[in-house]
């Protein structure tokens, strides 16, 4: 009995560690950001994790105006909100047929879709497509870059609560004389309101953090989302890393503010849609 209480000590102990050392690896990078955004010019040059000897705090006022920070927080929350909007509301309906029809053609395209989620993405096809189509460097083809990313996550997440509705409903619903329109929208879509929460905050925030697409298709810093914006800072602010570290906080604190508030439609709509019942 001795010997399986000390084992179980034993264990728990070393869990603790681990998770720990994992808490520090995230935790660590977050204060390095967090401590250098107040610090002066010259103590940022070795980005430590001392406290600064005085808080400056002009350094978020500053990076506001010489970043263009208000242009590039429109534009993210342009390409954001109009991508999560339209990328949800398609991803729903095209989840709730999936889901209804079970047929092997339409199974088939289902896993294709879905595919799109571990699938890398061939740069060098989809620039010469975005050249061909005239979408370069324009909002509306980056908005349907990131509709592109998000849809095939966005049907997956759905259709695991639309499969957990009962038919009976369905056929309920048509024998009471509702178009399949109306079907959707009075029946079926009320009862995904966890589900669609959980799908656009969940797309609103990879939207919002994506790096790579607007680096490749963006070529005017006017459009720029708050991802680039930081590289505003390298050339003239090159070795002024509290700027830098300023700018990752002011970016981060939107979707930081959205994560929080949402957090238990996201915990509980993942759980809720994790199995099918």
């Amino acid at each position: 009995m001795v010997y399986t209480t000390k084992n179980k000590f034993i264990q728990i102990f070393l869990k603790n560690i681990l998770a720990w050392i994992a808490s520090l690896i995230v935790i660590i990078p977050m204060l390095l950001v967090i401590l250098n955004a107040f610090k002066a010019d010259g103590e940022t040059l070795n980005m430590n994790l001392q406290l600064p000897k005085i808080w400056i705090f002009s350094n978020f006022s500053t990076v506001i105006e010489k970043g263009k920070l208000i242009r590039s927080f429109f534009n993210s929350f342009l390409y954001a909100g109009v991508g999560t909007l339209v990328t949800v509301f398609f991803g729903a309906m095209a989840a709730y047929v999936f889901s209804r029809r079970r047929s092997r053609g339409m199974s088939a395209l289902y896993m294709y879709v879905v595919l799109g989620m571990v699938i890398p993405i061939n740069y060098v096809t989809l620039t010469k497509t975005m050249i061909t189509l005239h979408l370069t460097n324009t909002k509306p083809g980056i908005i349907l870059l990131y509709m592109a990313l998000q849809t095939p996550f966005t049907i997956f997440l759905i259709y695991g609560f639309v499969s957990k509705i009962p038919v009976e409903l369905d056929e309920a619903a048509v024998i009471d004389g509702c178009s399949p329109i109306q079907l959707y929208l009075k029946i079926i879509l009320p009862m995904l309101k966890s589900a669609v929460i959980t799908a656009g905050v969940l797309c609103f925030l990879n939207c919002w953090n994506e790096f790579m697409m607007p680096l490749y298709f963006l070529h005017s810093s006017e459009k720029w989302p708050m991802t680039l914006a930081i590289y505003n800072f390298f050339g003239q602010y090159e070795m002024k890393w509290n700027l830098i570290c300023a700018d990752v906080l002011l970016t981060c604190a939107p979707v930081l503010l959205l994560y929080l508030i949402c957090q238990k439609y996201i915990v509980g709509g993942q759980t809720a849609g994790a199995v099918k019942g």
